[in-house]
């Protein structure tokens, strides 16, 4: 036993000496026959990286298999790019799949968007859902829409395009794209969300419509110590440019998770953005310093939209703990004062970058949520004060429409936006080597980005997209996209059985958390929330 236990060591020392001895033979026969001896400008390295794998001590397979193992690695910095352009169907690569980006592409460049040869999806499956169409199509219905924002409590209002740009900070996006963006939203008349990292330079290039997000670190209107500074907020928000205020309480990639943008990459951009110092470590704490419960939350925001001027008021937020949404709604009723919109996010929302365990398991998805808090205000007759946007990889008329259904005032996009500048979804966002210049400080990177080129793209998707969700509300027969309910979308149970949306969630009647909230599948969240508390109530 021992003798064939040293054999094989025996035999396995051979083979980890077998390729720097191979690459040595080849380079001692190329020295000595003078025609091939170019060939050692090839095997000399090469011996040297096989010699120095033998003998490093950090990598295990490298140690055992000198050179070969090297194969590992680069099939695996080339495997996004083979499975995406090789192996995926156009309808397996995720999060968007290759019908989804080309779609983006063909509406930004102005291309043909038409699909030959009937549909690929499977629609005998659990994932299909349709929208009903009516024998009566409505060719007269209007254009455009728009919707306005804002309650009786604020003098400002403004009326928002029924698609407009995700919150995407300077930083985490590049200046280029930043600044295209803003030039999308300015020709198409749609608004840029600027992120909770500022109200940049860049974001103010093109004079484009913008929503200022408030983060918990308070970029843009912060004191030394990151508190909040209302003198600087009210400076920045009187900016004309600026057209509501939306505070971030969470964002569907990483909810309840705050981040600290390391003191190397702060710039001198970046710093003048956010009010911080060059070189130091930027801190985005997890929640916000400037209020502990749902009715100090509120009264802030009543607070915002006097020193803004009277603009609109909401917050953002990806549902997690049903209570807290209805402690909100529980704390407008109590105080009188109503939020003029609620953002609602989903847990399939894009980031730059976030915790993997974050990304893939906290947060509840878009449809969840925006449910909940439609239902949450119009339980309480609150929807009447309160709009509600959706973000979560919207990118298609189809899926706007979907979300109208379900609560949704208006819509909004950000990865379909990136596409649309040139996002090749390389998923490099994260390590500055974004190879088309959309999220990366890389200035060589973002030269490829040409501002006014993709300014324009940004506004035919948004436009193009909008259109899109008008020939769905002409073929349904319908006069506006808020016409379409629940009962409008199908939905599949199992392979037979299917039936209208509204048979697989319930959707609450004006009034009827207030009048029977006993009647309803809320009844434990509705009774857990406070007003002077996110904590649930316990019995």
């Amino acid at each position: 036993m021992e003798n064939k236990s040293n054999a094989r060591g025996s035999a396995n020392l051979a083979r980890r000496f077998l390729v720097p001895a191979v690459l040595l033979l080849l380079s001692g026969l190329a020295l000595i026959w003078g025609p091939t001896r170019w060939a050692l400008l090839v095997l000399v390295p090469l011996l040297a990286i096989a010699l120095f794998d033998f003998f490093q001590k950090r990598h295990t397979l490298r140690r055992n298999y000198p050179l070969i193992a090297r194969f590992r690695w680069i099939m695996e910095d080339l495997r996004p790019y083979l499975r995406s352009y090789v192996v995926e169907s156009d309808l397996e690569g995720r999060p968007f799949n290759h019908d989804e980006r080309a779609l983006v592409y063909a509406r930004s460049k102005g291309q043909l968007d038409a699909h030959p040869f009937g549909t690929e999806l499977d629609v005998y499956s659990d994932e299909y859902e349709w929208l009903s169409h009516s024998i009566v199509p409505n060719a007269d219905a209007p254009s455009e829409w728009r919707v306005p924002v804002g309650n009786a409590q604020c003098s400002r209002p403004y009326h928002a395009s029924l698609l407009n740009i995700s919150a995407m900070s300077f930083g985490s996006l590049s200046a280029n794209a930043i600044m295209a963006l803003n030039k999308g939203a300015a020709m198409g008349n749609f608004y840029h969300d600027t992120g909770e990292g500022g109200l940049s330079r860049y974001h103010r290039s093109h004079n484009g419509d913008l929503v200022w997000e408030i983060g918990s670190g308070y970029f843009g209107c912060r004191t030394e110590d990151g508190s909040f500074d209302p003198a600087r907020f009210a400076d920045v928000a009187q900016d004309p440019q600026v057209r509501m205020i939306e505070i971030k309480l969470s964002q569907g990639a990483k909810p309840g998770h705050g981040g600290m943008l390391p003191g190397s990459k702060v710039t001198k951009e970046i710093a003048e953005a956010r009010n911080v110092k060059v070189g130091e470590d930027c801190l985005s704490p997890p929640g916000h310093s400037t209020f502990s419960n749902p009715i100090e939350m509120l009264e802030w925001a009543a607070g915002l939209r006097d020193k803004s001027g009277g603009k609109p008021v909401g917050i953002k937020l990806c549902v997690g703990q049903p209570h807290e949404v209805f402690a909100i709604a529980k704390a407008m009723l109590a105080t009188g004062i109503y939020l003029d919109f609620i953002t609602v996010d989903g847990a399939e929302g894009g980031t730059g970058a976030a915790p993997i365990e974050l990304s893939n398991r906290v947060g509840m998805p878009l449809r969840e949520g925006l449910i909940m808090v439609r239902n949450a205000l119009v339980g309480t007759d609150l929807k009447q004060h309160v709009k509600i946007a959706a973000a979560g990889k919207v990118h298609s008329g189809a899926q706007m429409a979907m979300n109208f259904g379900l609560g949704a005032d208006w819509c909004n996009a950000g990865r379909a936006f990136m596409f649309a500048l040139g996002c090749v979804q390389s998923m490099r966002c994260h390590d500055d080597t974004c190879p088309t210049g959309v999220a990366t400080q890389d200035a060589t990177r973002q030269r490829g980005l040409v501002v006014m080129d993709k300014g324009e793209r940004v506004a035919r998707f948004q436009s193009h997209t909008l259109h899109g969700l008008r020939e769905i509300v002409v073929a349904m027969g319908l006069e506006t996209p808020w016409q379409i309910a629940p009962r409008h979308i199908g939905e599949r149970f199992n392979t037979v059985r299917s039936d209208s949306m509204d048979r697989f969630y319930n959707f609450l009647k004006p009034g009827e958390l207030l009048n029977d909230p006993g009647d309803t599948q809320y009844l434990r969240h509705w009774k857990a929330a406070q007003v002077d508390s996110f904590r649930a109530r316990t019995a």
